[in-house]
């Protein structure tokens, strides 16, 4: 791999510049496993804003800047580049910003390029830019890869909390496949079709999850399944149904044990039936006193106006946090997710002070709405860079 470095200031990186890498990086596709292009284009502007760039083994964007020496404390922020299927028309509307991966998640891998060549680093400190592939796939490839070929003594997951909130913790997943084939019967008979099978394992396993955590109040606690597909079809000689299901897994459950109520919801079925598991993933939660936590919490407190110059002229349902002059104290909020993200890949290997944190409402994630306001980019890459500075002396 061939890196490339600069000898700009990158402290000197503008608000107009960090606008642009966000609305540069959005209108470049990078639907998950076809990601080459924008990583090409953000190791270009990684290297533009001063920091050491290459895309590496797995094909992530790389960027570094600090104490290169092997014992250097490193601070490691992981964003992904990809995004989900779907054309999102990229538009600029005042201070909203339209386009696919606006929020999930190049607008926290963009605010986390520019806060690491704004922020002072120590001698002795490094921060370490990641921007994963394949996080939207089952595969996590990029995050695999830095898992294992890539170290870190601090650790935030790009992903969209708000500007105020700090995601602390992600559930599991499990994506469970059923292939199920019984004899073509006449559809007058009393057999079953294969449909009506698949459906009553579908029944069985809703069934049994809801009993596994029964006792829990918050969603966070319990195991969530969604029926993500069925289809049936039969050739005269056989009837067919192919089922897939999708488990949210909280803290305390395991993969294995939803792969256990599968086998069992098929095992007296009346039916040859088959499963196939993938995605497996165990729920982390960090400590919410950690210093990656601390840091965050403490540079949102002090995150107290946007400057005038910065308001926009035309944004609808502005957010007054964000545009009222005067001083004020953002509110850190820290948060649980339903979801999945790298932080399960990464939390339980590198073991390290760890949270999530980013621009956007997660609730546009993969919407046909997708958008991210440009104000609230800017106020959280003040924060990562406070975050990132906070970090490294509390680290030395």
């Amino acid at each position: 791999m061939t890196a490339t470095r600069t000898q700009t200031d990158a402290r000197t990186i503008t608000d107009a510049q960090a606008t642009q890498l966000l609305v540069d990086l959005v209108s470049t596709p990078s639907l998950s496993m076809h990601e080459h292009a924008c990583a090409a284009l953000l190791t270009a502007r990684m290297s533009a804003l001063g920091l050491e760039s290459f895309i590496d083994a797995s094909g992530s964007a790389v960027g570094v800047r600090g104490d290169r020496s092997p014992d250097a404390t490193e601070i490691v922020l992981l964003g992904h580049i990809d995004t989900v299927p779907g054309v999102v028309p990229v538009r600029m509307e005042g201070d909203v910003f339209y386009g696919r991966g606006s929020v999930d998640a190049k607008g926290p891998l963009a605010a986390f390029t520019i806060a690491a060549g704004r922020a002072a680093l120590p001698p002795g400190v490094r921060v370490r830019v990641i921007g994963a592939v394949e996080e939207e796939s089952a595969t996590s490839k990029g995050a695999r890869f830095a898992a294992t070929n890539y170290r870190a003594d601090a650790c935030i997951i790009g992903e969209p909390s708000g500007v105020e909130g700090v995601t602390l913790g992600y559930k599991g997943r499990l994506i469970a496949r059923l292939d199920l084939e019984t004899d073509s019967s006449h559809s007058a008979g009393p057999e079953a079709t294969a449909a009506e099978l698949a459906f009553e394992v579908w029944s069985r396993v809703r069934a049994a999850c809801e009993a596994r955590t029964a006792g829990s109040n918050r969603i966070f606690d319990q195991v969530q399944t969604r029926l993500r597909s069925i289809h049936s079809d039969h050739d005269g000689l056989a009837d067919r149904a192919v089922l897939t299901i999708g488990f949210r897994i909280p803290p305390g459950v395991l993969p294995t044990e939803l792969e256990a109520i599968c086998a069992e919801a098929t095992s007296n079925i009346g039916a040859r039936s088959n499963w196939h598991f993938v995605g497996h993933e165990v729920a982390h939660v960090a400590d919410r006193s950690n210093v990656v936590v601390r840091a965050l919490m403490g540079a949102i407190r002090s995150e107290t106006s946007v400057g005038r110059e910065q308001l926009p002229q035309h944004s609808p349902t502005p957010n007054p946090r964000l545009h009222r002059g005067g001083g004020f104290g953002m509110t850190p909020t820290p948060k649980l997710k339903t979801g999945t993200s790298d932080m399960n890949v990464i939390g339980p290997i590198w073991n390290c002070p760890i949270a999530a944190y980013g621009p956007g409402d997660s609730s546009l994630d993969h919407t046909p709405n997708e958008h991210i306001r440009i104000s609230e980019y800017l106020a959280s890459i003040r924060i990562l860079t406070r975050a990132i500075e906070a970090i490294a002396g509390d680290l030395l």
